[in-house]
């Protein structure tokens, strides 16, 4: 079986078993900074619930949304028999949910996946749009580590995941990066092999941005945000790291939500 997607069942699959759930540091900066028992909270582009099933856990009214399909039904065996957590398939930046929230939050660079900031811009107007005054906005979002490189070949990684049933899947991606864009462009192949077997391969391919933090900031301010203000990554190995940073934000008065219109 081939397939082409951004994010498919093969992506899905390495990424629950490449990174688990989020550790008890990360859990408690938001749990710091997201509120509890003002209504439920939004997470855009939830992938397969490496934040959101903890701060379920935790106690937190948590709704997720993604375009992957794959994500969202991992994310969904994560959730296992827990109380029924609102999930939808849809793209953040045509956001039309039933519900209006307290909170959102884009988790480890999400956001970053909207790779033109006129996408990005939209995403974040769609999520105000859903939030309900007086309400808050974080963002977690890094710098990759070769962002200044202008090299003529690809960057290449190969890595490898075993799963719960015995089989592998493979990586390999190849990354070529542009930094006067701001833009790093990736395609990766996933094998899943059991022994020598060949199960499934599938394709993928992805682009990624970054921003200096007043340059987000700004994004967001435009987005109809205001506080806004520039923190420390909340990632394990983030504290002290320049090419890691997150930013809160504050919806102020009555939002498009609040007005009843969408």
């Amino acid at each position: 079986m081939r397939a082409t997607s951004a994010y498919g069942a093969l992506s899905a699959l390495f990424y629950d078993a490449d990174k688990p759930v989020a550790p008890p540091e990360e859990i408690a900066w938001y749990a710091a900074r997201l509120p509890r028992d003002a209504g439920p909270i939004l997470e855009p582009m939830c992938g397969s619930g490496r934040l959101l099933v903890p701060l379920v856990d935790a106690g937190f009214n948590v709704h997720g949304v993604d375009a992957s399909a794959a994500m969202l039904a991992r994310c969904e065996t994560r959730l296992g028999a827990r109380a029924p957590v609102p999930l939808f398939r849809q793209d953040v930046t045509a956001l039309n949910l039933p519900f209006r929230y307290a909170a959102a939050f884009f988790a480890a660079g999400s956001l970053q996946l909207l790779a033109d900031p006129l996408l990005a811009r939209a995403a974040l107007e769609r999520v105000r749009a859903h939030l309900v005054a007086p309400a808050r906005l974080v963002l977690d979002l890094f710098v990759p580590p070769a962002h200044e490189q202008r090299i003529a070949a690809p960057l290449v990684e190969v890595r490898s995941a075993s799963l719960p049933d015995g089989t592998r899947i493979a990586l390999r991606s190849e990354t070529t990066m542009h930094p006067d864009a701001r833009v790093a462009h990736t395609t990766s192949r996933y094998v899943h092999r059991r022994g020598n077997h060949l199960i499934a391969e599938e394709s993928e391919s992805l682009a990624l941005t970054w921003y200096a933090p007043e340059d987000i900031a700004a994004l967001v301010a435009s987005a109809g945000f205001t506080d806004v203000d520039t923190v420390a990554s909340p990632r394990e190995g983030a504290a002290g790291d320049a090419q890691s940073f997150a930013l809160t934000a504050s919806v102020a008065g009555l939002s498009a939500a609040g007005n009843g219109v969408l």
